[in-house]
């Protein structure tokens, strides 16, 4: 035997060796639970033989009895629980085998390889990540085709897999090379032979019961009484799981341990550059959801095509990275998402699923949450999103009760300028680094939970002042006005319960609406924190400055693949206007934005257009 077979087997005795642990800890709860009827038993024998006679043997006769009983039907609820609790199953992509028959063709021929069992079927999910993931509870099996939908709508009938569903992150089939996709699948696929023994599989089986049903028993909307039997459900499921963490844990690692080793003597070259892609394409995925997606998820809109963004962003960077050079040559190799019979439509129910996943957005298309196509995202979604905070920046000052403009010879004195927005923020009476202020929340903002501070308000900064009362106030002013419409945006989405489940995005489904984690917890993996009030103010006013580029200097909204939204003056990406932004905001200080604007030729004191 080879030294990487040796590995392998010991990884793999290890892992049986935990599971055994974990399913002795599940015996040795099955046999306190049968004391109080053995001991009924006893007593009961004594009796009849004559040994246990007399007053006192009865009542302990029938005290251990009631006992028994209590503790058996208590036992016998609390394994019905752990046995009929749906696990948690990750959202996926269903990916069925008439749709992508290379692929699964070559994840077997990489089982084979392995000398492993294939995986019962494949999916996607919209990350950086592979895994195989067990589906062996009954409503877990995947639908029947019924033909038709390349992406296999469920139907009512199912079936339930013998092996774990190798899941992909979609990311890895667009920008790895089909070579390098095969090595980095192989540790993950040579996971299904430690999987397939009897015992690591009852192990897995017990622990995520366990899981389940203290999920299940956290459940709210009950009354007091089934309460009270969820919470003693809960408290018998979480003594278990912490008997069962550390071995349910070595366990894994063991698993882990063997599938690596095992998975050493394929493409194990070509795996360690393989292994770098998968950084990269992290980075990429990662800079293309906050910097490019985010910013349309926020206007209801969904790019249809992020996985094809993850290709254009890595090129990118590839170009403007001299350390990436050797990166771009590989694009002539064939992309793994050629494996796919259709994978413009893998892509789009991925982008939907990632949308909802990371910004919580609805299942299915709609009137306010439609697809937006890369070609149309500059005009789509760039420009409305800078004219529709730029509405919201005047909608604020109006009720602030901020005069149009100062300038009586304007164009337009009583129209939306980025004039009115510079006279206002500018403070003749606060020097630079003027005093912090912190205005009391608008009551708004405090009823829906938003805390609103001034700009550069800090609490760490031990007081340092950085900005002025009316920028303080126009913050506030603009997040309790975003607070109320995301606030309205919700009851009309809460309101509409007639909208059903994405058969289509996700695999895990046991149909229509009824999804196998939280929908109401979505999102499940938010980008990124609540904007500041500092951050909400700089952005309107950046948003003002591009309007007033593109309607009085002939400038043009872009889109960046690595920056995301980006105005482009004379085909040119302007330089970064934060810098600028902030010293009128803290500081009161228009003067460096001011010149940038006469740089540019762009006019303040005429009106934009507005949504």
């Amino acid at each position: 035997m080879t030294s990487t077979g040796i590995g392998a087997e010991a990884g793999a005795q290890a892992a049986r060796t935990r599971a055994l642990a974990v399913l002795r800890i599940r015996g040795r709860a099955l046999a306190v639970a049968l004391l109080p009827a053995a001991a009924t038993v006893i007593l009961l024998a004594g009796g009849s033989t004559g040994h246990f006679v007399g007053r006192g043997w009865d009542t302990a006769r029938w005290t251990v009895g009631a006992l028994a009983l209590l503790v058996l039907l208590a036992a016998a609820g609390i394994a019905l629980v752990v046995a009929r609790a749906r696990p948690a199953v990750s959202p996926t992509v269903a990916i069925p085998e008439e749709s992508a028959p290379d692929l699964y063709r070559m994840v077997r021929d990489l089982a084979d390889r392995l000398d492993v069992p294939a995986p019962s079927a494949i999916a996607l999910t919209p990350d950086c990540d592979s895994w195989l993931e067990d589906r062996t509870h009954p409503a877990h099996g995947p639908p029947v085709p019924r033909g038709g939908d390349e992406l296999g709508t469920p139907g009512l009938h199912r079936r339930t897999p013998a092996a774990p569903v190798l899941v992909i992150g979609s990311p890895f089939l667009w920008w790895m090379r089909v070579g390098e996709l095969r090595a980095v699948l192989a540790p993950v696929v040579a996971g299904t032979g430690p999987s397939a023994h009897p015992d690591i599989a009852a192990a897995r089986r017990f622990v995520r019961g366990l899981d389940a049903a203290v999920a299940v028993s956290a459940t709210s909307a009950r009354c007091p009484a089934t309460r009270l039997v969820c919470a003693g459900v809960a408290w018998v499921a979480r003594l278990l799981l912490r008997g069962c963490r550390e071995h349910a844990a070595l366990m894994e690692r063991g698993v882990a341990a063997a599938a690596a080793e095992r998975a050493q003597a394929v493409d194990y070259g070509l795996r360690i550059v393989a292994q770098e892609q998968v950084g990269l394409a992290y980075a990429g995925w990662d800079r293309l959801l906050t910097r490019v997606a985010l910013p349309a998820w926020r206007m209801g809109r969904w790019p249809s095509r992020l996985d094809a963004g993850v290709v254009a962003a890595l090129t990118e960077l590839s170009r403007r990275d001299r350390l990436a050079e050797g990166f771009a040559s590989r694009l002539g190799e064939r992309p793994a998402c050629d494996l796919l019979e259709e994978p413009g439509l893998v892509d789009e129910a991925a982008s939907l699923l990632a949308a909802r996943l990371f910004h919580g957005g609805p299942a299915e298309p709609g009137p306010a949450w439609s697809p937006v196509a890369w070609p149309e995202y500059p005009d789509e979604v760039v420009d409305r999103t800078w004219r529709t905070e730029a509405a919201r920046l005047h909608r604020v000052l109006d009720a602030l009760g901020v005069r149009a403009t100062l300038d009586p010879g304007a164009p337009d004195p009583g129209g939306p300028t980025l004039a009115r927005v510079l006279d206002h923020l500018t403070d003749p009476t606060a020097a630079p680094g003027g005093r912090r202020c912190r205005p009391a929340p608008d009551d708004d903002a405090r009823v829906l939970g938003h805390d609103v501070r001034a700009p550069g308000y800090d609490d760490e900064a031990d007081g340092e002042p950085t900005g002025t009362e009316r920028s303080a106030a126009l913050a506030a002013g603009l997040t309790a006005a975003l607070a109320r419409e995301e606030h309205e945006g919700a009851h009309a989405s809460t309101a509409d319960t007639t909208r059903p489940g994405c058969p289509a995005a996700a695999g895990g489904q046991s149909g229509p609406g009824s999804p196998f984690w939280d929908d109401g917890a979505l999102p499940l993996f938010p980008l990124q924190p609540p904007r500041t009030a500092r951050e909400l103010l700089a952005d309107h006013v950046r948003a003002m400055v591009c309007c007033a580029a593109v309607d009085t200097a002939g400038a043009t909204p872009g889109l960046d693949w690595l920056d995301g939204p980006a105005l482009l003056v004379d085909g040119e990406r302007t330089a970064d206007l934060t810098p600028r932004i902030l010293s009128l905001i803290e500081e009161g200080d228009p003067a460096p934005l001011r010149a940038w604007l006469v740089e540019s030729g762009i006019r303040p004191e005429k009106p934009v257009r507005l949504v």
